[in-house]
Formats: C-alpha cells, sequence, structure tokens
C-alpha cells in the first residue's frame, strides 16, 4: 500500500502525536508498505524508509514565543491569513488550516496513494479525500471534549470560561468530520465509547487498536535512586493531574527523603509554579523537557515509583513506556488507564482521581514495600509484552487500511 499519513503537529519525544507518527510509520515501512508523512511544525523525527512532506504554518505557538505576531513578509497566502485571525480572536487554528493545506498537495498527487490515514487532523478540508477517490481513515486518540470539560471546570472567572470555549471551537468541526469518516481508529475501549458518545460516531465504524512501546524502553541495568518519583505529563494542564500530585507529594515530603521529577516544561509562572511555591517544596521538585528517547529511557528506569495522576487519558503512552521499563506505577482510576495496566494490584495501584490523601496513602505504602515495588515492575514489564507492540499495532492498521481500500473499489465498480 501506498500510505498518506497526515499529522498537524508532530512534536518529537513528546507527546503522542510525534511518537505514534514515528513508530507506526517505521513498522508499517517494514512491513512492506510505503509511508509519507505530511506534517505542520513542529515536525517529526522520522525512520529510514518514510518520507517526510513539510506543510508548513505560521507556526504560531513555537517555544519560546508561543502566540506570536508574525511578520508581514511570513504570510504567503489566504490561508494564512486565516490561521493568524483564529488564533487573534482566541481561537485554535492548526487544525482546520493544515487540512486546507494538505488537500492542495493531495489534490496534485492523488495518483501517488492508496489511502489517507489521518493522524487526529479531523480538518474540515479532509472531507474532499473521499471526492478525490482515495479512501480515508481517521485516527481518534481520545475526543478532546474531555479536555475541554476539564478545563472548564478548573477555570475561574466569566472571561477565562469564555476564552476557553473559543480556543475549544474547532470541536464542533472534528465532531463533523469523526462522524462522516469512512473508519475510525482509536486506541482503547475507553476511548471508542467515549468518541462513539461525544462524537456520535456510530460505533460500527470504530475499530480498537492498541499502541505499543519502542523496544528501546527496557528495565534498568543499574540500581534506581532511592525515594525518586516520576510523572511524565503536561504540568500546566489539568487534564493530567499534576496539582493533584503536588499536594500528596508536598504531604509525603515533611515526613520522607523524597524528590519528584516532572518530564514537562511549565509556564513560567504559570499556575504549576505558583503552586510549588505555596507548597513549599521548591527544593524537591525539578522539571525536565527535550530529552532524547535514551535519556528518557534511563530517567525512566531510575524512579523508584512513577505516577500517572490524570483526570482522564484516551491510552496513556507514558503509561505503557513505564511498564515496559518495570517501573512500578501509582494511577488514577480515570479514561483508559485501568484498562492499559489491568486489574488494580496486578503492575500497578489504583486510586480516585483528584484525590491528593488517597494519592498519598498509595505512594507511602508503594514506597514502604520494596518486595511489592519488585513484583509490580515485572508484571508490567511482562503486559507490555503480551500486549503492548508497535509492530501489532502497524499490522492491525495495515488491515484497516486494506479494508476500506477494498470498499472504495467496490463503491467504485
Amino acid at each position: 500500500m501506498r500510505i498518506a499519513l497526515l499529522s498537524y503537529r508532530s512534536k518529537p519525544h513528546c507527546g503522542g502525536q510525534g511518537i505514534y507518527v514515528r513508530h507506526l510509520s517505521r513498522e508499517l515501512v517494514a512491513l512492506g508498505h510505503e509511508v509519507e508523512v505530511f506534517s505542520g511544525q513542529p515536525y517529526p523525527e522520522l525512520d529510514e524508509g518514510v518520507k517526510l512532506t513539510k506543510v508548513p504554518s505560521l507556526d504560531l505557538y513555537r517555544e519560546p514565543d508561543p502566540f506570536r505576531v508574525p511578520k508581514l513578509r511570513e504570510f504567503r497566502d489566504l490561508i494564512d491569513v486565516q490561521e493568524f485571525l483564529i488564533m487573534c480572536t482566541a481561537g485554535f487554528p492548526e487544525p482546520r488550516t493544515f487540512a486546507k493545506r494538505v488537500i492542495k498537495l493531495l489534490r496534485e498527487r492523488k495518483d501517488e496513494f492508496d489511502v489517507v490515514l489521518d493522524n487526529q487532523v479531523l480538518g474540515e478540508g479532509l472531507l474532499e479525500i473521499e471526492a478525490l477517490g482515495l479512501p480515508m481513515v481517521t485516527a481518534i486518540h481520545h475526543p478532546i471534549t474531555f479536555d475541554r470539560r476539564i478545563d472548564l471546570a478548573a477555570a475561574t472567572g466569566i472571561r477565562r470560561k469564555l476564552s476557553l470555549r473559543r480556543w475549544y471551537g474547532f470541536l464542533g468541526m472534528q465532531g463533523k468530520v469523526a462522524r462522516e469518516a469512512r473508519k475510525v481508529i482509536t486506541v482503547s475501549e475507553s476511548s471508542y465509547r467515549d468518541i462513539a458518545t461525544d462524537f456520535g460516531v456510530d460505533p460500527r465504524k470504530i475499530e480498537v487498536i492498541h499502541l505499543g512501546a519502542d523496544s528501546e524502553f527496557q528495565p534498568p541495568t543499574t540500581p534506581r535512586v532511592p525515594g525518586r518519583i516520576l510523572a511524565m505529563a503536561s504540568a500546566d494542564a489539568p487534564l493530567k493531574g499534576i496539582d493533584i500530585l503536588l499536594e500528596a507529594f508536598a504531604k509525603l515530603r515533611t515526613e520522607r527523603d523524597l524528590e519528584l521529577i516532572l518530564v514537562s516544561k511549565p509556564q513560567a509562572g504559570g499556575p504549576t509554579e505558583q503552586l510549588i511555591e505555596q507548597l513549599g517544596i521548591r527544593d524537591s521538585v525539578t522539571f525536565q523537557s527535550g530529552l532524547t528517547q535514551t535519556a528518557l529511557v534511563e530517567l525512566m528506569g531510575s524512579a523508584e515509583l512513577a505516577c500517572v495522576p490524570s483526570r482522564y487519558e484516551g491510552f496513556s503512552l507514558p503509561t505503557v513506556e513505564l511498564m515496559s521499563c518495570a517501573t512500578p506505577l501509582v494511577v488514577s482510576r480515570a479514561g483508559s488507564i485501568p484498562e492499559v495496566v489491568g486489574p488494580d494490584g496486578l503492575c500497578a495501584d489504583l486510586v480516585t482521581p483528584g484525590d491528593p490523601e488517597e494519592l498519598r496513602k498509595a505512594i507511602a505504602a508503594l514506597l514502604d514495600d520494596p518486595e511489592r515495588r519488585a513484583r509490580y515492575g515485572a508484571a508490567g514489564r511482562r503486559r507490555v509484552e503480551e500486549t503492548f507492540s508497535w509492530h501489532a499495532a502497524a499490522v492491525h492498521t495495515a488491515e484497516a487500511l486494506a479494508e476500506v481500500i477494498d470498499q472504495k473499489k467496490q463503491e467504485n465498480n
């Protein structure tokens, strides 16, 4: 098959979209398929044999200057103007404008591909792909409706709530595209139910294909650092529950010699940094970001335990990677996380999301039980080997793509 894989942003190392694009494309090529990735900034890191076509945007959210004002010479066409104006009116334009740019490219190259796989762009422009004669499958990791609900619940003030509603304005478009898509791939049974409910997608069109852990994620060969707790999440996103972890950690820190490492880059002076100051734990909390995968694997293997305190997850790839490193876990009973880690007590302790005291007790109990930590780590590693692999994800994805190609051929006959 000749596959066009679309992703409006594909940040390397951090964030599910970039990881998904890199590992799935590599394994599809290993199966003998041709894959060309079409991506906006930040561009992905891809493996040998995978082609990249850059679909440049104005890159309005790039670090270290998010929400920047472009110079006049940067504007190339009306799509760029639309992208900037949507940002100026507090909206998030990237899915919509990427879809418009990529459909222009595919119109000129429609005979070079057999199928299109959309990685959660869900922009209205993509609905034109079927008219070009190309069947399209869309991958939805989870409906962003959950992010919106949790952000709105955490917001204070009418202006902030109105701003958030505007920011999430693209969701109406995404729901429409998801309902009209020929087939939807998602990553967990939890997301399957949520996509059907929140986006109104016919459940018969949705197929669950689990993600995997890269083979580099291995148990450590050196001792773990005593008292080190690790979490991997966007620090300032209420969805990820880092505020709950910080509250639990602050109580633990009064009675134990501990350190907390957050693989994240918080907003300077933002809510996470403010909370750390309020709790008086600045000397015990560190942030790390921009890590290579090798450095990330080493860090995962150095922790005595890791915590996933999210209020919701569509899949939680970092959880699988931590399990692959045999790192024992304390996780929230939220979204797909129980599905990923298995029954409570198999390879993780599950706690109620949003409850810092329950989280504190679970972390303390696991820190005090080295035998259970070792058992959880070994069980997590076995679970990944048996259930989660990128090779299996690619095999099942290729089967789904072949199915829609056959459907399209039958419709054309």
